[in-house]
């Protein structure tokens, strides 16, 4: 057999997702040179961006969420019109067709972005925003605007199959694995409306896979100023209170990005803010938003800088004055924050816990934290830094895989490239983990505690029995087995398997098998 099994079986489902069935040959090449093998995966930067013919450019996709939402506008005020005419004031003129042509934010209209679906039957992928009611004498859609009720949908779908069809085809997966814990860390949820699912997937290609292998800085930046995160958290709606927007509109702030920033994406809880620096932070980045349907201050969906809607003034953030009188002025802070030694700490925390443990070696961390820091963070160099650490390869595989990387390895093994995301996304929802539609903007959950549950496990089994009665005769579980594990499997995996009643019940086992689950 090959020179280093239990090694190999660390670098397939540790930094990976799983070893590839058919004639890959995947756990002899990973037993041969473990770490190379690893590392061959962050070779090619190329490697990492995800450029796919057909998924398009966050504005584009932009564009097509205003210019849909528009037509509904324009149906439901014809609807209402026809049902009851609005009345003219006495001696009035009619109303401010100016004032109607005005190019309204997104948080102020409610959209029907997709057909309902029955309540046990939820749209892929994410929950749709709810739709409002429209009379009863509303003029139905024509034939060929239905087609486009589902373009969200479509969208969304599209964007999975190509994602999913990446991690399951991919050599080791380690870059994948790496693009799968930064579009978490910087999560948004496809679950807040019609916008946030058009945009899920174009977030992740744009905003996070550019920089898997670059620099921290730069893909703070990239996200924050990305359309999708700034619908997320509502930026779009905030406003300085003594700018000339807040002061026209009688608004102010919107703490929810500012507040994310320092909590979750750099500092991390008692990283040494406080409450003051959450509203500093909030009137720096005011103005942050994206151009609407009539493009007025750039390309529909683009980011833009909104001068009229920005706090001015100098702020003092973590004790530091930033005073310039643009989007500088939040971009400096963001360099601040992306080099700031909680932000190391943090990001070496996570970084551990979620490829070696729940409780990491404190000297791992303070070893990933001090390459962070040294490299200005080099993503790449934290990467490789891991890699070579000694205590990433001796830990037991003690780490249940998510819902997510279990249905991911269960494709390679079986060798089923996916030629439609319903399975997964399907699956992914029944798990708890529906694709790019965590609960909040903590992301999901990284530890054993949220997947371990009995219910949790019970319903793993459910698809582990569905997928095994999907595989087509002749695959051998005992072959599988080989594939997955070699000879680190253990005799107690063997022995259950061979005493399965059913090959589909030997299948099923071998996808809840430690050697599988674990990593």
């Amino acid at each position: 057999m090959a020179r280093d099994s239990k090694a190999a079986l660390v670098a397939l489902n540790r930094f990976g997702f799983g070893a590839r069935g058919g004639a890959s040959g995947d756990f002899l090449n990973a037993a041969s040179d473990p770490r190379g093998f690893v590392k061959a995966d962050l070779a090619r930067r190329s490697g990492v961006l995800l450029e796919v013919p057909g998924l398009q450019s966050t504005p584009a996709l932009g564009k097509a969420v205003f210019d849909y939402q528009f037509e509904i506008q324009r149906a439901r005020e014809a609807a209402g019109k026809s049902a009851a005419p609005p009345a003219t004031p006495e001696g009035g003129a009619p109303p401010d067709a100016k004032a109607q042509r005005r190019n309204l934010s997104l948080n102020n209209i409610t959209m029907e972005m997709a057909p309902k679906e029955p309540p046990a039957k939820p749209p892929e992928g994410a929950a749709m925003a709810p739709a409002e009611t429209m009379p009863s004498n509303a003029p139905k859609p024509s034939p060929p605007r239905a087609a486009e009720l589902n373009i969200i949908q479509k969208t969304f779908r599209a964007e999975a199959l190509a994602r999913l069809q990446r991690a399951v085809m991919a050599d080791c997966g380690f870059a994948e694995r790496l693009v799968v814990f930064w579009s978490n860390h910087f999560c948004i949820s496809a679950s807040k409306g019609g916008p946030a699912q058009m945009w899920a997937g174009s977030f992740e290609r744009e905003a996070i896979r550019p920089h898997v292998l670059g620099r921290f800085a730069d893909m703070l930046r990239a996200v924050e100023q990305h359309p999708a995160m700034l619908f997320f958290l509502d930026n779009q709606q905030s406003l300085g209170p003594d700018s000339r927007a807040g002061k026209n509109r009688n608004r102010g702030l919107n703490e929810n990005l500012a507040r994310e920033i320092l909590e979750l994406h750099t500092l991390g809880v008692g990283g040494g803010y406080s409450q003051g620096d959450v509203t500093a932070l909030a009137n720096v980045i005011t103005g942050w938003t994206y151009a609407g349907r009539l493009g007025q201050l750039g390309a529909p969906g683009s980011f833009v800088f909104n001068a009229n809607a920005h706090q001015p003034g100098a702020q003092q953030v973590l004790g530091k004055i930033y005073d310039a009188a643009d989007v500088t002025q939040g971009e400096a802070v963001l360099a601040d924050l992306a080099r700031h030694p909680s932000t190391a700490r943090f990001i070496a925390g996570k970084f551990a816990r979620h490829f070696v443990a729940d409780d990491p070696p404190p000297s791992l961390v303070a070893r990933l934290a001090d390459v962070f820091t040294k490299t200005d963070g080099d993503l790449k160099a934290l990467a490789m830094a891991l890699v070579d650490s000694d205590e990433a390869w001796q830990a037991p595989l003690a780490k249940i895989r998510s819902p997510y990387e279990f249905l991911i390895a269960a494709g390679r093994l079986l060798a089923q490239i996916p030629n439609n995301p319903s399975p997964y996304l399907s699956g992914l929802r029944t798990l708890g983990q529906p694709l790019w539609s965590p609960a909040g903007p903590n992301g999901f959950p990284d530890t054993n505690g949220a997947w371990l549950a009995p219910e949790g496990i019970k319903l793993r089994l459910d698809i582990a029995t569905q997928i095994a009665s999907r595989i087509p005769e002749g695959v051998d579980p005992r072959d599988l087995l080989e594939i997955a594990a070699a000879d680190t499997a253990s005799v107690e995996t063997r022995r259950t398997i061979e005493r399965a009643e059913s090959r589909q019940q030997a299948l099923a086992l071998l996808l809840m098998s430690p050697e599988f689950q674990r990593r």
